[in-house]
């Protein structure tokens, strides 16, 4: 009977030892533990904008960007904070344009088979006075004030910024707001804004 309880002990120490064998030795001078990492990779996408030549792209309140023109009119006078004005083809008829170019940045990662994304953005929320305001925008540098196109306000039908935008390449872009004229009753003057959502989309 003593005999037996001495194996039964000796096999408990053997089957202690093997278990912690890498985390520690008596009589040695290293132990090798070893730890397993565990992690669930998924997919990522980012859309950055930022300040081209023009006006400065900061935070913004309520969303994450903004951009300030200041004072704006119809007949192009004013001079804006920033950026540049076209002034309208027919002074008192036609309206003008108050613009900026910037940049946007798509980056996105893990997304299968795809190398390119489109960008699309409309006017989310409006201008309070939008038959004075308007978004307007070109996808290319603006030759005259023909260049600029209004901006969409429908969500089922935004506008195309970019189309086979590469992965962490910036694109230049031009915004700007068209000031309509404005005389008689309902004239408005005073502050007004207007927001603009992208999209970045990765097939």
């Amino acid at each position: 009977m003593k005999l037996r309880i001495a194996l039964l002990l000796t096999v408990l120490v053997l089957i202690s030892t093997q278990a912690f064998a890498n985390t520690q030795a008596a009589n040695a001078s290293t132990v090798s533990p070893t730890l397993k990492i565990n992690v669930t990779v998924q997919k990522a996408i980012q859309l950055t904008l930022s300040t081209g030549s023009m006006c400065t792209v900061g935070g913004g309140s309520g969303t994450d960007y903004a951009i300030t023109f200041g004072p704006v009119d119809a007949l192009g006078i004013s001079t804006p904070t920033c950026g540049s004005v076209y002034a309208p083809t027919t002074p008192g008829v036609t309206p003008s344009v108050y613009y900026t170019d910037y940049k946007l940045t798509p980056a996105f990662s893990g997304q299968t088979g795809a190398s390119t994304g489109t960008i699309t953005a409309y006017v989310s929320t409006n201008f309070t006075n939008n038959t004075v305001l308007a978004v307007t925008q070109s996808n290319a540098a603006p030759a005259s004030i023909a260049s600029f196109s209004a901006m969409s306000t429908n969500v089922a039908t935004p506008t195309s910024v970019g189309t086979t935008v590469a992965n962490g390449t910036a694109i230049t872009r031009y915004v700007g707001v068209q000031v309509s004229v404005q005389n008689g009753a309902g004239a408005f003057t005073g502050n007004d804004a207007a927001t603009v959502t992208y999209t970045l989309t990765v097939p």
